[in-house]
């Protein structure tokens, strides 16, 4: 039996408006030239006896759909508020972090950025740092605004 919370329930279940659209996927068109009733073919897809997919009954087709549609909300409630948003940002560096920045948020792209710059001495300083990482563990707003200079930290990759 399949998780009502796991991605193929929801895929099934949002895929059809109706319980009846959902049985009639199921029918096939042969079933209808020997049945020749449109209800009588969903009954037996309903039961179990015909069809070519997984067996749910109607009160579990809408208690999934309505789990599934839960989820999508609380989603897109817990979307990540990007600290690039609403900025103004014409460095080269930031713009480029900025346009990645909900993509690292939320774990469909890793970005590694080596920097090198100088200090007040003129002495090097170079690392990579782990974009995602230093996003969760730090605030860019500073960043973005242009308040704070991006530089590599010792709690950085080397």
């Amino acid at each position: 039996m399949m998780e009502e919370d796991s991605p193929a329930a929801v895929d099934v279940v949002m895929k059809y408006a109706t319980y009846e659209e959902f049985l009639d996927s199921q029918v096939t068109r042969l079933d209808l030239s020997y049945l020749e009733d449109e209800e009588l073919a969903r009954q037996l897809v309903e039961l179990g006896y015909r069809g070519s997919g997984e067996v749910i009954k109607r009160e579990e087709f809408y208690s999934r759909k309505a789990a599934a549609e839960q989820l999508l909300l609380s989603r897109r409630i817990q979307a990540p508020k990007l600290a690039s948003a609403n900025k103004e940002i014409t460095e080269p560096l930031l713009r480029e972090l900025a346009d990645t920045e909900e993509a690292n948020r939320t774990g469909k792209m890793t970005t590694i950025i080596f920097i090198r710059d100088r200090n007040s001495r003129q002495q090097e300083i170079s690392g990579y740092i782990d974009y995602a990482h230093r996003l969760k563990s730090e605030d860019f707003e500073v960043y973005f605004a242009g308040k704070k200079k991006l530089l590599p930290k010792p709690s950085d990759l080397r």
